[in-house]
């Protein structure tokens, strides 16, 4: 899988105002269409989900989902993966399946048939 990460807020804020959102209680998906030839991923978990601990074990439930989920040729897309309360005490598999319906539903991941 071949994807940079989103590190400046800027970015973040980019693709919050800019791009298209989909809602679930266990993810929160942006997605902004760019015009460079790569993929930026950037995930993140805030202060209303728990301590410290509770929202690493988000990020790494997203981060493990989307090794399994994410294309190699995506294409040109920032998106945002944004963690829930439900979303630490849940598991990959639960967070992949959640992840391919948003992604299928934005255009990043053909459409099953």
């Amino acid at each position: 899988m071949r994807y940079t990460t989103l590190c400046r807020n800027s970015e973040f804020g980019r693709a919050y105002a800019r791009g298209k959102a989909f809602v679930h209680p266990l993810l929160v998906t942006y997605v902004f269409k760019t015009r460079t030839r790569r993929l930026r991923v950037g995930v993140t978990s805030s202060k209303k989900i728990g301590n410290a601990v509770t929202r690493n074990r988000a990020r790494r439930v997203i981060r493990a989902a989307m090794q399994q989920c994410l294309p190699n040729d995506a294409g040109s897309y920032d998106i945002v993966f944004v963690a829930r309360g439900r979303t630490a005490s849940s598991k990959s598999w639960q967070v992949q399946k959640v992840m391919q319906q948003q992604l299928r539903a934005a255009g990043v991941l053909p459409k099953q048939p």
